[in-house]
């Protein structure tokens, strides 16, 4: 028998799930929620392709500012949802939406749990390094992303991707995840795994702040954080030139040199340590990185080279 699914979601990492499930006739999607219609600059409101699939398909949509009001919960109510489904919706679910699906409510979550519990699963993945990442479809209870694992999904992470870039083929990867998940419980055959809470690990929300790059680190850490930063907050530093006002810059792409001391032997981290023509290299907490990728506060992305021929930069010149 079919089941009426909720999908409560918002952003990449639910799109193609959601449009999956809408274009299979195994399951009947009854509705979205979804977070509210942002506005940014110009007062122009940001498009939300979940919202724009479920008004294709003259699916209800629900936006509460609080999921949590008695309100938004009767509006739950009235779906008649057998199962909720959850992924990267951005608010908490209380027990009392919890308690409104007769079969529960699953999360898909973009990492390995217990590994990298909370709000960036996917940044932390490639800001250390891993070598692999996965979805990990779980049954949500009250404690954060903590609940019994239903499914597990695993892919390599690749050497030069971004977090929006894994984001995409992770969501991908959930795709077919779900759909096996969905079944296993429409037929009571899902197996409820208990999470290893000795191996838990969490990992907080980003602000804007964090994109900052941080040249005391080293030259395999900072290239992972210009990785892990994109697209979102975005990696920038500062160019500090005499007698010339900071100029903010996004660095989107490096390329980790060998031992800083064969350029300079006491430049502090985020100097200029070596200039040509076509390249720019900067001293690192260990060893160095060439800047490849730049975009000049209110400009294009460019190559290094395309900066170069419009700004002079010297050696002892500093990013921070």
């Amino acid at each position: 028998m079919a089941l009426r699914l909720l999908f409560l979601g918002t952003g990449p990492l639910a799109l193609p799930a959601f449009q999956a499930l809408c274009d299979s006739h195994e399951h009947e999607v009854v509705g979205l929620v979804t977070q509210p219609d942002r506005t940014g600059r110009g007062h122009h409101q940001h498009l939300n392709p979940l919202k724009e699939l479920a008004n294709a398909r003259g699916l209800s949509v629900l936006q509460p500012v609080s999921i949590k009001t008695p309100e938004s919960v009767q509006a739950l109510q009235q779906t008649q949802a057998d199962l909720f489904v959850v992924a990267a919706y951005g608010q908490i679910l209380s027990n009392a939406v919890l308690a409104v699906p007769r079969l529960g409510t699953i999360n898909i979550h973009a990492s390995l749990l217990p590994k990298y519990r909370g709000a960036t699963p996917i940044h932390a993945a490639v800001l250390n390094g891993d070598q692999d990442a996965g979805v990990t479809i779980i049954e949500i209870v009250q404690k954060l992303d903590a609940g019994p694992m239903l499914g597990k999904a695993i892919i390599p992470v690749k050497s030069n991707e971004t977090t929006g870039e894994l984001e995409q083929r992770l969501a991908e990867l959930a795709i077919p995840l779900t759909q096996r998940v969905i079944n296993e419980i429409e037929t009571g055959t899902v197996e409820r795994v208990s999470q290893d809470e000795s191996l838990a690990t969490h990992v907080r929300k980003l602000s804007k702040s964090d994109g900052l790059i941080p040249w005391t680190k080293s030259a395999i850490e900072v290239e992972r954080h210009v990785r892990g930063m994109q697209p979102w907050p975005g990696p920038f530093s500062h160019l500090h030139q005499p007698g010339k006002p900071p100029l903010r810059l996004q660095i989107l792409a490096v390329l980790p040199q060998g031992d800083a001391e064969t350029y300079s032997t006491n430049s502090p981290p985020g100097t200029v340590i070596a200039v040509t023509p076509e390249t720019l290299t900067i001293r690192c907490g260990e060893n160095a990185v060439q800047l490849l990728t730049l975009q000049p506060d209110g400009k294009r992305p460019m190559p290094a080279a395309d900066f170069l021929r419009g700004r002079k930069v010297s050696v002892g010149d500093t990013l921070g």
